[in-house]
């Protein structure tokens, strides 16, 4: 039977419950017991698919195809295990199942009210996903602060499951800021005290209390946090800013968390080995050298939009004993004013993943210099499709060349859209979506890179390389050096008499692992310390 580990948060949203969650997983993994994670996003959206990245972040797409939440790229990479769609809950989500259900007659005739058909359909949920991952423990994070009025459903549901599960299988968790006053520098309590009672208002009383802070808190808050949260002192940590996201678990087991969560859900588990975690933490800091990468993006203004190739990126750094120094090009500015960017500054472009018409020229030149100028560069998904944009129009001379989805007039449509997608009524989960086989060409660089001819890699487009086209991008020097499976699908791109210049219409981020890099950001940024070696041998 499966234990559960439920994680809240309070005062505010995007307190760090994400990072928690993973550094709580990864204790226990450590520790010898098989861990899976569920995020429960209240929003009524069925799933992240249609949101804009400023609104949510990043879309995390998982092996099986679902559009997530960000939060899920963060577990995956702390766990190195695969999630799939059932592992993200919305409201939408629960909502659907319980009036179709409704609508089928399911509920013979009772009236249909929050409690206990939609409590009931979340624990479910919850259940089903503990026992097809065979987890031991199954981690759930409740998105947004308590006190939410779209996530009181959620609260209701894991109280109940506190009484049907029992006590020694089910811990509750509460994560919560305690900000430092300027003018007095004074640690301060209140908020997480008020939190707190929000908190049992709706029924639930905390087994631990986590203190997200910017540095460790003083004793004396320690003690207050403990005194009016009734837990134990030996219960109350503090999760404060760490230089590296991947420290956090080991910073938190010093502390002595791990040993509480064992001991307080009865556990049997082994010393805690982390061994290979603390060797893949200490590559952060062993780099040795640096590297400047323009990112080029149309959502440049939250970082989170781009989290995974964020993090892919510092993955291949730590690898490599060089650290990424990112500077983010929004490339509405670039289209408007092209003469105040100097790419020639940097020692790669990475030109980053979207939709729409937004940006599009910005990228287009970004990567045209990347072209002509041997920087190495390497294209994302619309980056990739760009990039045959752009050469088509500088290279082929077809000057009108463009994707649809922005010019679907244009005489010569590069880019098109994927013959299933044209008659779609929904746009939510209709994309071609999830973790599809890829073909390499022997010998070409993408080959070597993965070294293999079949790999897999995840998908999130809806538009896609016009096959027509093919012969006039590889008699002017493209190289097509990725297929899909099935042969419908370019998959990579490459240049020939270039230093580094690939394009994947894949994600190839949402992949990489901390000690374990994607293979085309580890190319990529190996090309950028070859390219900054070169300028410094020049000077």
């Amino acid at each position: 039977m499966s234990k559960f580990i439920f994680i809240t948060g309070g005062v505010l949203s995007s307190v760090g419950k994400g990072i928690l969650t993973a550094s709580i997983g990864k204790m226990l993994q450590v520790r010898g017991h098989s861990v899976s994670i569920v995020k429960i996003d209240p929003y009524v959206n069925v799933d992240a698919g249609t949101m804009n990245p400023y609104i949510h972040g990043e879309v995390f797409v998982t092996e099986d195809g679902g559009e997530t939440d960000l939060d899920l790229g963060h577990y995956e990479r702390f766990l190195d295990i695969n999630l799939s769609k059932l592992n993200n809950i919305t409201t939408g989500q629960i909502y659907s199942s319980v009036i179709e259900k409704e609508r089928k007659g399911e509920y013979l005739g009772r009236c249909v009210q929050i409690i206990p058909h939609v409590t009931d359909e979340i624990k479910e949920r919850l259940r089903i996903v503990a026992k097809l991952t065979n987890a031991e423990i199954l981690l759930v994070e409740i998105g947004g602060t308590v006190g939410d009025i779209e996530s009181l459903p959620f609260f209701e549901a894991v109280r109940q499951m506190r009484l049907e599960e029992g006590y020694s299988n089910t811990l509750f968790v509460h994560i919560a800021l305690v900000p430092i006053l300027d003018v007095t520098n004074e640690q301060k309590s209140k908020p997480f005290q008020h939190s707190i009672q929000e908190l049992r208002r709706i029924g639930i009383q905390p087994d631990i209390l986590v203190a997200r802070c910017r540095v460790q808190i003083e004793e004396s808050i320690r003690k207050k946090i403990s005194l009016f949260g009734s837990v134990p002192y030996d219960a109350v940590f503090t999760s404060y800013n760490v230089d590296n996201i991947y420290n956090l678990p080991l910073e938190l087991d010093k502390q002595g968390m791990g040993d509480y969560i064992v001991k307080r859900l009865m556990l049997n588990s082994k010393p805690p080995n982390w061994g290979e975690w603390k060797s893949i933490v200490s590559s952060f800091y062993n780099v040795r050298d640096s590297v400047k990468i323009a990112m080029c993006g149309k959502y440049t203004k939250l970082s989170d939009s781009y989290i995974s190739i964020i993090e892919a990126l510092k993955h291949a750094g730590a690898k490599l004993g060089a650290a990424p120094k990112l500077e983010w090009i929004e490339t509405t500015c670039l289209e408007e004013d092209p003469s105040s960017f100097n790419f020639n500054n940097y020692h790669g472009i990475v030109v980053l993943p979207g939709f729409g018409a937004r940006g599009t020229e910005g990228k287009i030149l970004a990567i045209k210099y990347a072209r002509e100028n041997k920087i190495p560069f390497l294209g994302i998904c619309y980056g990739f499709q760009l990039a045959i944009v752009e050469f088509a129009r500088n290279v082929l001379g077809y000057k009108s060349a463009h994707t649809t989805e922005v010019d679907p007039n244009t005489p010569y449509p590069i880019i098109d859209l994927l013959p299933e997608q044209r008659n779609l009524q929904n746009l939510g989960g209709s994309m071609r979506l999830g973790a599809y086989k890829i073909l390499l060409k022997e010998g070409t660089m993408a080959q070597k890179l993965y070294g293999s001819s079949i790999i897999s890699e995840r998908h999130r487009h809806r538009y896609e390389v016009n096959q027509k086209y093919l012969n006039d991008l590889e008699e002017a020097g493209m190289i097509i050096s990725g297929i899909s499976y099935d042969g419908k699908s370019v998959e990579f791109i490459e240049l020939k008499d270039h230093p580094f210049f690939l394009g994947s219409q894949s994600h190839p981020e949402f992949k990489s692992r901390p000690g374990k890099p994607s293979p085309p950001f580890l190319g990529f940024l190996n090309a950028c310390i070859k390219r900054k070696k070169f300028i410094v041998a020049k000077i």
